[in-house]
């Protein structure tokens, strides 16, 4: 038989190799919603200890000054707070059972995600376990937060773009936008895992999405739920730029370049990081996962724009836990190669040190009285929650120290949010005057009235910027605690201010509110 006849004028090109398939999702187990059930029920047990943040005490003010947007954030958690403080005034499990439901779907969706990258039962209990763990998990299901929704919300928007890529259905493109959308509702971050996402389509396809009818839709959804809030912040110029030029600046927990990269290594857990940097590189590099490229791309374009812009670290944790989920089916693999016995017990023997002992500087697990001061550096918002109701006994002493003529004109002039908030939320049961505060979105919730002629400042450490408002401040007490913390109240100065230079509308439109 003759050999096939070859077209020596043709040059012999060898026919290109399908693209390879991502692998099928992994099979369903329940590990992951028992770790799920474990991870709620265990914060919604110590949401009723320490105390209220500074920051659910603003949400509770905000929530009875609602709007479409804040100068800090969006509508969505006041409304919330507003909400659950309605239903059960006071009551602290209530007012975070949210947060710890969320905490614990956070769980599920990590899993989730590393069931879509082709996970085992072992590895997706694995990532569950790591995401139970972590401290935005931990730290955010704990409280009541803008970052607890904005944890879920990116989340979701990543298993719905994993679920795109891998099926190549681009209507879960819709799940991207309605997600997006909502949390932009919470704050405008999410803009920033949508720009991400695009610039990793980008760099690493398939670009046919960005012209996809489905993928349009969803951008449609994400600006037609984000409007109320940006057309709030439109009106109102855009005061969140001004607060993200002063987080810039570093003048806030976590903020500055170089707490934001430090921050990457420890707010999962430093026993997870070269989980989830074998993660990114599996998603950069494994051809079985080309498909999810631009996941791992999105990571790196938010947390560069992070770092640069200077952000918060906690910013792009969301895609460190997905990057963790991928990390995890790398690492169970490992655990199963050669000796099995010694590599999985050094899984078990490293989170002992880790993860463990994030339980105790995340939670409320220790007496408030006697807790230590290593938990307070580590955790600054374990310190915030602890002593509000001595804060307010305090101010009440120095109120009730003055004439009585003074007494029935005084109005307290807090340094911030919180010190606002807790007293509204302490102050009428002790009798003491409304408070009021320029920071933040407080600016709007409220001035002096023009004849508050006597002043209590708490929470300014020197009284220059007093000084140019009254005729004189003096030193009347200090805030007292009853506890060892190192928090931004313990110890503080308490001032009375008495003779005030201009009217109020004044010092309020002119200086206040320009600089909060």
């Amino acid at each position: 038989m003759s050999e096939p006849a070859i077209d020596i004028d043709r040059p012999h090109r060898p026919t290109p190799s399908p693209p390879t398939a991502a692998p099928a999702p992994g099979a369903p187990t329940r590990g992951p919603w028992l770790v799920a059930a474990v991870t709620t029920g265990t914060l919604l047990l110590l949401a009723g200890r320490y105390g209220y943040h500074r920051d659910e005490l603003y949400f509770v003010l905000a929530g009875r000054n609602l709007d479409w947007g804040y100068v800090d954030q969006g509508p969505l958690v006041p409304a919330l707070a507003r909400l659950l403080d309605t239903i059960a005034p006071g009551n602290l499990v209530v007012l975070r059972t949210p947060s710890a439901v969320l905490a614990g779907g956070a769980v599920l969706l990590v899993a989730a995600i590393a069931r879509e990258l082709g996970a085992g039962r072992g590895a997706q209990l694995f990532a569950a376990v790591l995401a139970a763990l972590s401290g935005i998990v931990l730290a955010n299901g704990h409280l009541l937060s803008t970052t607890t929704i904005d944890l879920l919300v990116w989340l979701v928007a990543a298993w719905c773009a994993v679920r795109l890529l891998r099926t190549g259905d681009s209507r879960w493109a819709l799940g991207v936008g309605l997600a997006l959308g909502v949390g932009m509702l919470n704050k405008l971050l999410p803009a920033l895992l949508a720009v991400g996402l695009v610039a990793g389509v980008l760099v690493a396809g398939p670009r046919r999405l960005l012209r996809d009818r489905w993928v349009l839709a969803a951008a449609g959804i994400t600006v037609l739920l984000a409007a109320p809030n940006l057309l709030w912040q439109v009106t109102n110029d855009f005061p969140q730029l001004g607060v993200a030029a002063t987080i810039s600046d570093g003048d806030s927990s976590h903020s500055g370049r170089l707490n934001a990269l430090t921050l990457q290594f420890v707010i999962i857990s430093p026993y997870a990081v070269p989980i989830w940097v074998a993660g990114l590189v599996a998603l950069l590099r494994r051809p079985a996962w080309r498909a999810y490229r631009a996941v791992g791309w999105a990571w790196l374009v938010v947390v560069g724009i992070v770092l640069v812009a200077g952000g918060k670290g906690y910013y792009d944790a969301p895609l460190l836990l997905v990057l963790t989920a991928a990390g995890a089916i790398v690492t169970a693999a490992w655990a199963a190669r050669g000796s099995v016995r010694l590599r999985r017990g050094l899984l078990v023997l490293g989170a002992v040190p880790f993860l463990l002992p994030s339980i105790v500087l995340l939670l409320p697990v220790l007496p408030a009285e006697r807790l230590p001061a290593f938990v307070v550096d580590v955790n600054y918002d374990a310190g915030e929650t602890i002593g509000w109701p001595a804060f307010a006994d305090s101010v009440a002493a120095v109120h009730r120290g003055l004439p009585p003529p003074e007494r029935s004109r005084a109005v307290v002039l807090t340094a911030n949010y919180g010190e606002a908030g807790a007293l509204a939320r302490y102050g009428p049961a002790r009798d003491l005057p409304r408070a009021y505060s320029g920071h933040n979105s407080m600016v709007d919730f409220g001035r002096p009235p023009a004849d508050a002629d006597v002043v209590i400042a708490v929470g300014w450490e020197r009284p220059d910027r007093l000084n140019a408002w009254f005729g004189e401040c003096t030193l009347a007490g200090r805030v007292d605690q009853r506890v060892e913390v190192d928090n931004d109240e313990n110890g503080g100065p308490i001032f009375v201010c008495r003779g005030l230079r201009r009217p109020w509308a004044q010092i309020w439109d002119t200086e206040v509110r320009r600089t909060g």
